[in-house]
């Protein structure tokens, strides 16, 4: 952004795990789009090639614990056993610098942060049905049985928020580009909207 434009865009990406979320951001990445990507802190342990400060800021629950009291965070939520969070210093910097800034949330941070930013775009990834989601998590190989059973009942029960989103994204198997591509359509189309959304936190 130069200066004289308008204020940056706090961009929200949530939907149901499995939906393909980490795949539409390192694509945008990928293919050089500019905006500040926010680094979440979580408490799970690391995964095979993985790298921490890129892919996570990978925390002990005492330092997670220690944010949380210093308000270190602009939401945060215990997730399958593990807490995730977004630090606020980083978006209140990336702002500040007049970066648009891209947030991964789940429907619940969605929320947290549209109560704190009002003017937040909020964007839903969904798979085109619920059946897809199954196969997607197994192929990531990282949850068992009863761990895909309790996400797959979470995924049904977040896919019915969908309307508390300003927009909503089919994320067809196979067709990432596509996702994407509405994705940066919805953002210039933000970016253009009279009066602009202004974010202050």
């Amino acid at each position: 952004m130069q200066p004289g434009d308008p204020s940056p865009l706090l961009i929200v990406l949530s939907g149901p795990s499995g939906a393909g979320k980490d795949a539409v951001l390192t694509r945008m990445q990928e293919l050089g789009h500019q905006m500040h990507y926010t680094i979440t802190a979580t408490t799970r342990p690391m995964r095979p090639a993985e790298r921490d400060g890129q892919d996570y800021i990978f925390l002990s629950s005492e330092r997670f614990d220690r944010m949380v009291s210093q308000d270190g965070f602009l939401e945060w939520a215990q997730v399958y056993g593990n807490r995730y969070g977004v630090p606020k210093k980083q978006v209140q910097e990336a702002l500040k610098q007049r970066k648009d800034t891209m947030i991964k949330a789940d429907v619940q941070g969605a929320a947290t942060i549209r109560r704190q930013a009002p003017d937040a775009v909020l964007i839903f990834l969904v798979p085109p049905t619920l059946a897809e989601l199954e196969p997607r998590l197994r192929q990531r190989k990282t949850e068992g049985d009863v761990d895909m059973d309790l996400r797959l009942r979470t995924a049904r029960a977040e896919m019915g928020h969908a309307a508390a989103f300003d927009h909503v994204v089919v994320n067809h198997e196979g067709r990432l580009d596509e996702a994407v591509q509405l994705i940066l359509e919805i953002i210039d189309q933000e970016r253009r909207r009279d009066p602009p959304r202004t974010v202050s936190l």
